[in-house]
This record gives structure tokens, C-alpha cells and sequence, in this order.
């Protein structure tokens, strides 16, 4: 089910922290949104704009965010673990103390991303992927997936 601009509105004015577990949001227009603490596990957020978004402590486990803007977002302490990041823009975003065990970060994009106190065991990630500089992806848990 895809939603309205005007039901996304609603929804996202709902009370905190938000209860958006297993929704589809694929496509959504969530740039600038504040989803902290927000519960998305297993939610569908592929190809949707989260740019600028603050989602500070979510619960992202298990969500499915491929092709996502999520570009300078803040993802501090949130949980991504088990989430699909293939593809997604992670450009400049805030990940630290962040939990992507067992995520697939292949052909992600994380230049400039914040990546300190990061959790990648068991992350794959391919030679596609690309990390913020002097940041060691094999060093922080993660394993490259052939």
C-alpha cells in the first residue's frame, strides 16, 4: 500500500516515537522528517528520500532500505541490524554508535559518513561499496561479499 502525501503527513504527525513497523514507505518523500526513536523494523523504505531526516536511536532492524537517499542523515545509535542498505546513499550521514550487524551495505555509498563506534560484524559489503576515508570496513567486523 502506497500512501498520500496527505496520509503520510498524518501518519508522521502521529504521537512519538512512532509506530511504523513493517509499513510500505517505499518511494516516500520522508527529507528533513524527524523519525527518531522511531520503530521501522521490517518496514519497506526502498528508493525513498531520507535525506536530512533525523532518526536518532530507530529501530531499523530488518527494514528494507535499497536505493535509498539517505544522505546526511542521522542515524545515531539507531539500530539497522538485518537491514538492506544495498545501494542506498549514506553520503555524509551520521552513523555513529550505530548497529548494522549482519546489513548489506553492497554498492553502498558511505563517503563522508560519520562512522565512529560503528557495529558492521557480520555486515557484507561489496567492492562496489564505497566508505568514508580512512575508514577500515574488515577492521570494524565486516566481510566482503565476493
Amino acid at each position: 500500500m502506497q500512501f498520500t502525501k496527505e496520509e503520510l503527513g498524518e501518519l508522521l504527525s502521529g504521537s512519538k516515537p512512532l509506530q511504523l513497523a513493517e509499513l510500505d514507505l517505499s518511494k516516500a518523500s520522508l527529507s528533513g522528517a524527524d523519525l527518531s526513536k522511531a520503530d521501522l523494523r521490517s518496514a519497506n523504505l526502498s528508493q525513498a528520500f531520507l535525506d536530512n531526516a533525523r532518526l536518532r536511536y530507530a529501530n531499523l532492524s530488518k527494514a528494507n532500505l535499497e536505493d535509498a537517499d539517505l544522505s546526511e542523515a542521522n542515524f545515531h545509535g539507531a539500530d539497522l541490524s538485518d537491514t538492506d542498505l544495498s545501494g542506498a546513499n549514506l553520503h555524509g550521514a551520521d552513523l555513529s554508535g550505530a548497529n548494522l550487524t549482519n546489513a548489506n551495505l553492497s554498492h553502498a555509498n558511505l563517503t563522508g559518513a560519520n562512522l565512529s563506534g560503528i557495529n558492521l560484524s557480520g555486515a557484507k559489503y561489496s567492492i562496489h561499496t564505497q566508505w568514508a576515508s580512512d575508514f577500515d570496513p574488515v577492521a570494524a567486523g565486516a566481510l566482503l561479499n565476493d
